[in-house]
């Protein structure tokens, strides 16, 4: 049996242990030890990028905030789906997950990096969010911890509060679309998305596709075009 071989390890802003490793042609992605992402396992993370940009099919100068780079699943998804006019900005915490990609992962979705549509912002999706003027963004997609259940660092709870589900709100278009991966469902996640206005539908995703269980949630959430202040329920 090959053994698996430590590519490159570095340490999070919580000083937790964060290594690539490969392993008969595939890669993992390991937070303290534990797989965080696999190559062979993305499924869900696709499903991700095709929910999202479902509206944005055939329309021409889209603009898509994707949070998280990982192994470049979701990143490859939304290429697959979005014309040759449309602008990719991915948010990635970490500098050598985008290096990793860059230089282990080049035969996997790395070079999709290269692509002229792509721009990858090396800092927390966050604060992209905090700074985007208002309407900024067609779609965002955000697969940040294990969504708005169990996460590994607190510093992501503002995404999933009222503050931060308002905040990415209000960068969005009217009638835009926000995708979150989740690691399972909390309906007072999909209450709080409701509240802010958002129109909400859970779909269910299989980790791999030949899976017998569903065991990740993406909520969808689309901001409701407004005629003369009142929302349009479609």
């Amino acid at each position: 049996m090959k053994p698996h071989q430590k590519l490159a390890e570095t340490k999070t802003p919580a000083g937790m242990s964060l290594a690539l490793y490969e392993h008969d042609g595939v890669y993992t992605i390991r937070l303290g030890g534990l797989a965080l992402m696999d190559s062979s396992v993305n499924s869900s993370e696709t499903l991700l990028g095709e929910v999202a940009c479902r509206k944005l099919s055939g329309q021409g100068n889209t603009r898509i905030l994707v949070g998280g780079l990982g192994l470049g699943f979701t990143l490859k998804s939304v290429l697959q789906r979005v014309g040759s006019k449309a602008s990719v900005h991915v948010a990635e915490l970490m500098p050598e997950v985008v290096a990793w990609n860059r230089e282990f992962l080049s035969g996997l979705n790395g070079e999709l990096l290269n692509d002229p549509r792509v721009k990858i912002a090396v800092e927390d999706v966050s604060d992209v969010i905090l700074r985007a003027v208002p309407g900024r963004y067609d779609a965002i997609l955000l697969d940040v911890d294990n969504g708005p259940i169990a996460m590994v660092h607190r510093r992501n709870a503002f995404l999933y509060s009222q503050d931060g589900i308002q905040r990415f709100s209000t960068a969005l278009k009217e009638g835009g679309r926000v995708a979150i991966w989740s690691a399972g469902e909390d309906r007072a996640f999909s209450e709080r998305l409701a509240k802010a206005g958002l129109k909400v539908e859970t779909v269910r995703a299989k980790l791999y596709p030949n899976a017998k269980r569903f065991a990740a949630t993406i909520y969808v959430a689309d901001k409701v075009p407004e005629i003369a202040g009142v929302k349009v329920r479609k």
